[in-house]
Order: structure tokens, then C-alpha cells, then sequence
């Protein structure tokens, strides 16, 4: 990812900007999966109501390794967006 400099945060706050704009592209990874249909089992292949209560945290952790690996590209906008908003230039 190219993250451009920022001289007035620190690493720790570039890092923790980061993961918060990484968890929100995660969530909305998850959201588009859940619409997507794609972990709906039907039939008798089906898990009934223990798929039903697990398949959300399936869903988070696919999106996470995601945006783990590449993702989008919507960690780095948010990140850029929250570090122009910490600058005062939002």
C-alpha cells in the first residue's frame, strides 16, 4: 500500500488510523458477502440454526483476510481521509 508521508502523526497514531480504516473496509467486505448469498447452504447440506448464529463471524474473518491481503483499496481512502481530517485539512 503507498501511504504518503504525513509529518505530523506518529507511528503509533499512522498505525492505529490504519487498523481502524482496514476493520471498516473489513466490515463492509462482510456486509457484501452477506448479500451476496454466497455462504447460504441449501437443502440437506444445509447447517439450520447453528450455520444461522456462526456464519456472520465466517463472513468477518473472510473479510478481514480480504483486506489482509490487498482488499479493495478502500483501507488506504479512509486512512488518507482520516489523516487529512487529523491535519485540519477536511
Amino acid at each position: 500500500m503507498d501511504l504518503s508521508p504525513v509529518s505530523s502523526l506518529t507511528p503509533q497514531r499512522r498505525q492505529q488510523l490504519m487498523s481502524k480504516a482496514e476493520e471498516l473496509e473489513a466490515t463492509f467486505l462482510s456486509e457484501m458477502l452477506a448479500h451476496s448469498g454466497m455462504s447460504e447452504l441449501q437443502g440437506a447440506f444445509g447447517g439450520g440454526q447453528g450455520e444461522a448464529q456462526f456464519t456472520s463471524f465466517l463472513r468477518q474473518e473472510q473479510a478481514r483476510l480480504i483486506v489482509q491481503h490487498g482488499g479493495l483499496g478502500l483501507a488506504e481512502l479512509i486512512f488518507n481521509s482520516m489523516t487529512e481530517a487529523e491535519n485540519g485539512k477536511a
